[in-house]
């Protein structure tokens, strides 16, 4: 029996999060889940989940803060603001209806030397649909990516 997801919990570099109800998400593609096995930041050996590159579209009616997220940056600003402002994803849970969810983690590489945004994410809104998109990808921008939706 396949699971059932339900949304996804984006977390950032400061460790706010933001939950996107699946309702909320259009296009959306991972590319490459593998497993691998590894220490984060010190923390015991675990298994770890990357991602070779990761693309989505939120409609505009995700950009809120779910009550269960802390996010004081998304509460100031909106989500899509927050995520314009600071490009800083470093992983995300696929939510299901029941179950344990998955961690993805996204390819990362510091902008500058304070480590704050990701080299590899970038981050616009369509003025024709109000969307946001996001592509990570070592490769690829998102105005490469979804260049006719700008």
């Amino acid at each position: 029996m396949a699971r059932e997801m339900t949304g996804l919990k984006f977390y950032f570099r400061n460790e706010e999060t933001w939950t996107v109800n699946r309702r909320f998400i259009g296009d959306l593609w991972i590319k490459q889940v593998t497993t691998s096995f590894g220490r984060i930041h010190g923390s015991d050996f675990m298994e770890i989940h990357p991602c070779e590159a990761f693309k989505i579209e939120i409609f505009h009616e995700g950009d809120h803060v779910q009550t269960h997220d802390i996010n004081l940056g998304g509460l100031e600003l909106g989500m899509f603001a927050r995520a314009l402002k600071y490009e800083d994803i470093e992983r995300m849970e696929i939510l299901y209806k029941t179950g344990t969810p998955d961690l993805v983690y996204f390819p990362y590489k510091d902008k500058t030397d304070e480590g704050l945004d990701n080299a590899y994410q970038s981050t616009k809104v369509s003025e024709k649909t109000k969307s946001l998109y996001i592509v990570i990808d070592p490769k690829q921008t998102v105005e490469e990516v979804y260049s006719t939706e700008f």
